[in-house]
């Protein structure tokens, strides 16, 4: 990435969030990132919300610039716990308070977008109509309104289109953005042209974020986990916001979801099911279930009876099984206070949606497994 070694004056990457997550992934793999040369350049930060929380974020970032992440935890069988330097943020914006200055920077500066809105950051509100798009409307209130009007002032200005990495917890999330965004400027009866450089212009990016950010250090800062992981799928003309280790850009991006869905949260919701069904302690984390002989017992026996071998017979046992082991590190991670009640709340959701589809999987395969946990855990009805 030759030309990432003299980074524009502006930053060329604007991200939508300012969540402890961020600070400890994708800025934290962009600044150390930088310091080798492998960056598109540095970051601008753009709170979306009203949060308290967020403001202060804000406000610390615009007067320090850099912050703490403190890595916690077990890797390849060593003791982690060590601070690293965030410094990848160059400026901090308020949406709501500096609307001006991220349209310039989002229609001048801008070539990758980076956003981690939470739950409901796709949610759509009334009052965020066509009228947006006029000369001095006022900041929408939706993140999928303001990337039309932010994306209709570059379209505007004649700006080569973008690169978005949406990390929300979607799948093929990039997919689900561009149809919300594409959706909404229809709506408002948008030009042809406009509606063309989204859909087929700007690149938007299907990815994979997993690392455990456990707690804030404030006023800015964050506690995280030493596993982390940003699987990318590869697409035509997409930037990259920076290389990585922990930054994996792959033509099978199923395989990754498959192997955090299937034995990660399969794993952390079995547990789940066991402490709701043996009235297990209200206390209890993942470190204690792990530790606990018979609750280990079962859960490797799931893993190694009813979900690896489905692996095996998809080619990919030998990935599931590596995988596995940096997961139960990361399960027993003396840390980490994981509680299996934060783990259980919309237990028979996840439940469904985590279980099921390996008993579908087997059936599919053609093979012959008794998978006796999965169907035990799908047929009873646990109280949370």
């Amino acid at each position: 990435m030759d030309e990432t070694k003299r980074p524009p004056q502006n930053p060329p990457i604007l991200q939508f969030g300012t969540s402890r997550f961020l600070q400890a992934h994708a800025d934290l793999f962009i600044a150390e990132a930088l310091r080798e040369g492998r960056a598109l350049g540095r970051v601008t930060v753009v709170q979306t919300t009203s949060n308290p929380a967020s403001r202060s974020r804000i406000d610390a970032l615009r007067e320090h610039r850099r912050y703490p992440v403190r890595i916690r935890g077990l890797q390849q069988g060593k003791s982690i716990d060590e601070t690293r330097e965030g410094d990848a943020i160059a400026e901090a914006l308020d949406a709501n308070v500096d609307w001006a200055v991220v349209r310039e920077r989002f229609a001048r500066d801008a070539r990758v977008v980076i956003s981690n809105t939470g739950d409901t950051g796709y949610a759509r509100f009334a009052e965020d109509g066509a009228d947006l798009l006029g000369p001095g409307a006022r900041v929408p209130r939706g993140f999928v309104a303001k990337l039309v009007v932010l994306l209709k002032a570059r379209f505007d200005a004649g700006a080569a289109p973008l690169t978005l990495y949406p990390c929300e917890l979607l799948t093929r999330n990039g997919d689900t953005l561009r149809a919300l965004v594409m959706e909404l400027a229809r709506e408002w009866k948008a030009s042809p042209d406009f509606v063309d450089y989204l859909g087929r212009g700007c690149v938007w990016v299907n990815s994979l974020v997993d690392r455990i950010v456990s707690e804030p250090i404030q006023p800015v800062g964050a506690i995280a986990e030493p596993y982390a992981l940003w699987a990318i799928e590869r697409q035509d003309a997409m930037v990259l916001p920076c290389e990585h280790e922990a930054m994996i850009v792959t033509d099978d991006l199923d395989h990754y979801l498959r192997l955090k869905l299937l034995l990660l949260n399969l794993g952390h919701t079995y547990l789940a099911e066991r402490w709701l069904a043996d009235s297990r302690p209200a206390d209890e984390n993942t470190l204690h279930a792990m530790n606990d002989p018979a609750l280990r017992g079962e859960l490797e026996a799931l893993w190694r009876d009813e979900v690896v071998l489905v692996f095996d017979a998809l080619g990919q046992g030998a990935a599931a099984r590596a995988y596995l082991d940096t997961l139960r590190e990361r399960f027993c991670n003396p840390f980490l206070d994981h509680r299996l009640a934060d783990i259980a709340r919309n237990h028979e959701e996840k439940k469904a949606r985590r279980f099921a589809p390996v008993i579908e999987l087997a059936r599919e395969l053609g093979l012959d497994l008794a998978q006796p946990r999965l169907h035990a855990a799908l047929a009873s009805r646990v109280a949370t």
